[in-house]
């Protein structure tokens, strides 16, 4: 009987257990979106910015050879990230597109230019900047305009950096929620325990010693865990890659290493932490105070 009863308890534990770490590891999986999402924070705001274009338009009379040479040059400049040439085939193709196949009919000759179009670091993507690059452009005498949209430029880095502070302020919550679940987790699986703690307290066991296989057990467990959510995490990138290939590229994979290492402090910290104040808490408990 006691037998039977022993190892009822003792599957009772191991549930526990697994439902612990299971509720634990999606928490943890969540802080690994999270820090995802921050240590990528400047590659997914150099992304949209390094996808404007700014139309280099050249003057009528630039043959095909010159408009080639000073794409090789403008290429160069510390400012430009990529230069594609655009020649008036294509250009009118563009425009024929815009306008319709007939645009052409009122004009003697074509009205299209040959044009470069240029993206730019995402340093030199603000008003200041793009104003300087434009009059450094503007300068060379084979160019004839150099066009973007200012208000476009104003509107891009606004709503980055409103995305940037809604997204500080949803992953610092996400943050605390997370540390709140674990905690609470952790806490209902040590109280559990609170007639052991009261025992060994009986026998003269110090805090230290009393503390000692809570805070193994919950380091095995916060790894443990963490190593559940770096697997669901890797796995989640896997299907990003498959299925959002574009936004796969934004993310810095040589950062993920740098995710991993906050998931598994993360697990480990929490836990530890955790643990150490419930245990502590249930040792200062008297003997009335465990059945409440």
């Amino acid at each position: 009987m006691a037998r039977e009863e022993h190892g009822i308890i003792g599957r009772r534990l191991r549930s526990a257990y697994l439902s612990t770490v299971i509720s634990i590891s999606l928490v943890l999986l969540l802080v690994g979106v999270a820090s995802l999402l921050i240590v990528n924070a400047r590659s997914v705001s150099d992304y949209f910015k390094e996808n404007m274009q700014i139309s280099v338009m050249l003057k009528q009379n630039v043959g095909e050879k010159a408009a080639k040479d000073y794409l090789l040059d403008i290429s160069s400049e510390r400012y430009i990230k990529s230069a594609e040439y655009v020649s008036v085939e294509q250009g009118e193709k563009e425009m024929a597109e815009l306008l319709g196949e007939d645009f052409l009919d009122v004009f003697e000759s074509s009205p299209i230019p040959i044009s470069i179009d240029v993206t730019l670091k995402a340093d030199y993507v603000s008003s200041d900047s793009l104003e300087v690059v434009k009059n450094e452009i503007s300068a060379s005498p084979i160019v004839d305009e150099v066009v973007y949209q200012p208000s476009l430029v104003e509107a891009l880095n606004a709503n980055l950096s409103r995305i940037s502070l809604v997204l500080g302020v949803f992953i610092a919550l996400l943050l605390f929620v997370s540390f709140v679940l674990i905690n609470n987790t952790i806490r209902l699986n040590v109280y559990a325990r609170r007639f052991t703690i009261h025992t060994m307290k009986l026998v003269g066991a110090t805090r230290s010693f009393i503390r000692a296989p809570f805070l193994l057990q919950s380091a095995f467990q916060g790894i443990f865990s963490a190593m559940i959510a770096i697997l669901g995490l890797i796995g989640l990138l896997f299907l990003m890659r498959s299925e959002l290939a574009q936004l796969f590229e934004i993310f810095s994979l040589k950062l993920l290493l740098a995710v991993m290492a906050i998931v598994l402090a993360s697990g480990l910290l929490i836990c530890m932490v955790s643990t150490y104040f419930v245990v502590n808490k249930l040792i200062s408990l008297n003997k009335d105070d465990l059945y409440y």
